[in-house]
């Protein structure tokens, strides 16, 4: 009976010993899968945070360097000083256009005016004597007038009164006396006026019996010279 005791012991303990090498070999295949499990795809359900992978080719946004920031925040003052002078070059600019265009204007003006007023003065000096002649004087008559006359217009009165006029003039004892009625000035250039004159011309001469009255209308050109306002043309209307 001993023996058997012995034996069924000696049993028992062989058992109990494979069971734990059993166990202690699944522990290892537990404790081995776990390790070999991604950190990347474990759950962590005690503190309820989830960890997904990555998808391919997503990169994260650059963070804002400080430079950006700074360029972001900080004000620009030179650039607004370089707006306001360049602003403020334009607009002295147009001043200075507009002042210089405004005295041109003005200085154009005055001239104008004083070429009309010195014009129409001229115009009515010159029509009378210009206009007017008597045979027993004609080479005075036709020098006083060539004093109020220029250019071209000088030396066609000098050719016409000498050919035309002249002898007619000493053939018919021919007397013409011209006197201004009425002037206006048409046109008016610091340099140049027009002027129309209202002229009233009596004739004598062996041809008419009396005195006979015409009454004309004068175009009359005047330029300025160095020595004053001279007719350059005239033209009967």
């Amino acid at each position: 009976m001993a023996n058997q005791t012995t034996k069924v012991r000696g049993a028992g303990t062989a058992t109990r010993r494979t069971l734990t090498a059993a166990a202690r070999a699944a522990a290892k295949r537990s404790a081995r899968s776990e390790r070999e499990v991604p950190e990347d795809r474990v759950e962590r359900h005690s503190s309820r945070t989830l960890l997904i992978e990555r998808p391919d080719g997503w990169d994260d946004p650059p963070e804002p360097s400080a430079q950006e920031d700074s360029e972001q925040l900080a004000p620009e003052p030179a650039r607004g000083r370089r707006l306001l002078t360049a602003a403020l070059c334009v607009v002295l600019a147009a001043g200075l256009v507009a002042v210089a265009v405004l005295g041109w204007q003005y200085r154009e003006g005055r001239r104008e005016e004083q070429a009309r007023s010195q014009a129409l003065t001229a115009a009515k000096e010159a029509a009378p004597v210009v206009l007017s002649y008597d045979y027993r004087h004609l080479d005075q008559d036709f020098a006083r007038a060539r004093g109020h006359l220029t250019g071209g217009f000088r030396d066609q009165y000098l050719k016409t009164t000498k050919t035309v006029v002249a002898p007619t003039a000493a053939k018919y004892h021919g007397v013409v006396k011209a006197t201004v009625a009425a002037a206006s000035v048409v046109s008016a250039a610091p340099d140049k006026a027009v002027v129309l004159l209202f002229v009233n011309q009596s004739t004598q001469s062996t041809q008419v019996s009396g005195s006979r009255l015409d009454l004309n209308r004068v175009r009359m050109t005047l330029t300025r010279t160095s020595t004053g306002w001279k007719v350059s043309a005239v033209d009967a209307l």
